[in-house]
Parts: C-alpha cells; structure tokens; sequence
C-alpha cells in the first residue's frame, strides 16, 4: 500500500526520468536493444511529498538476511527482483522496493555515487528533446518534478537513483534505466549514503 499524505492534481505536464543508453565508453551497458519501444512517462500533474513511503507489504523498507562478499555499505541493486539493498554487517541488509527500467533499458555493471542532490532539476538530455520535441528543456525541482525529492548520481553515467512523483510505479519496469523510490524512501537511502558508495547493479537472480 502506498501512504501518501498530499497527493493532488495541478495543471504542469511532466514526464518520468527518462534516459538513453549508456555511451560506449561508460562501465554498465544496456541489456537487449533499444528496438522502438516508447518512452513510458509519469501521470501528468502528480505531487507526492517527501512523506511518501511504501509502509507494507514485499516493497516496504526492511531489514533481510542477505548473503554476499561485498562489504557493508555497498549498494547492490537487483533489476528482476525490484529490490535495492545496503549490505549490513552479518548477512544482513536494508531492503527498499524500486522502480527499474523496463525492458531494452535494463543494465549491470559496478559505479560509485559521483554527486547527490535534494530535490533535484531535471533537464531532459538533447537525445529525448529530439525525440519528444514537446518536453520542457527545464523543469526545476519540487514535488510535482519526476526526480522526487532525492537524485543519487551514478558515475559518469546518466542514470540515477531518484524520487518519483508517482509511488504507485514502485515494483514496476518503468524508466529508461533510472531506479526510482518512493520519496519517503529515497529521503531514508540519502541520509545513509555518502559519495562515493559503491554500487553493484545486478539483472538477474540473487547470488
């Protein structure tokens, strides 16, 4: 279930963070093509403030038994499963539910947080505005804006950890290959996250 303690219509069109696949010369790279699948965009005119949570079931912020050799502290996303992790000492971790990209933008590959930012702006790369010639070459941050209240940099790379101004899409292959959290969660995941974390993106089963 998601809580939400302000959710209302206003009259901004946005659109969810939507992003190309890597340049060649970037660490992770996309899994399968491009192919001509559409962007997937966020319902127009969302606000969901930094109160939002997923409060129960699979999604929900919890400590789990998680087995790995990174060590405590590392990020380790699982695309198939819709799960982020923070590894914790004794095979344990902090589990959210996240948002990844749909297929033909799925990635793996090993980064490390390069910037971190409150609220963040969000400017469409030129690649998006060439092919949705309509969207805002600007939209400055705030609770109607798809970055959400919080936006983890990953690398070099355009891809992010971010908010959303949609929690419903949480569980969901969704984005261009950002990975999304409630805004509550992504508020949560910030405070204990420092730059340069290390950041393992896995697409596929739990090892």
């Amino acid at each position: 279930m998601v809580r939400n303690s302000s959710l209302c219509a206003i009259g901004a069109a946005v659109l969810a963070c939507l992003f190309l696949a890597l340049p060649a010369r970037a660490q992770p790279m996309p899994i399968g093509g491009m192919g001509s699948v559409l962007d997937v965009g966020d319902e127009p005119g969302r606000i969901s403030t930094e109160e939002t949570v997923i409060s129960d079931g699979p999604f929900a912020r919890q400590m789990v038994f998680f087995r790995t050799t990174e060590a405590p502290g590392t990020v380790i996303i699982h695309t198939s499963e819709r799960f982020l992790y923070i590894v914790q000492p004794n095979n344990r971790a902090l589990r959210y539910g996240i948002g990844v990209g749909r297929d033909g933008f799925q990635w793996s590959g090993l980064v490390r947080i390069s910037r971190k930012a409150e609220w963040p702006d969000w400017t469409p790369p030129a690649e998006m505005i060439q092919r949705q010639p309509y969207l805002p070459r600007f939209m400055a941050g705030g609770p109607g804006n798809p970055m959400g209240a919080r936006a983890l940099y990953l690398g070099e790379t355009v891809y992010r950890i971010h908010g959303t101004n949609q929690p419903e899409t949480i569980g969901s292959a969704v984005s261009s290959g950002c990975f999304r959290l409630a805004n509550g969660d992504i508020i949560d995941l910030y405070a204990r996250i420092p730059l340069g974390t290390k950041v393992v993106v896995r697409h596929g089963a739990s090892i």
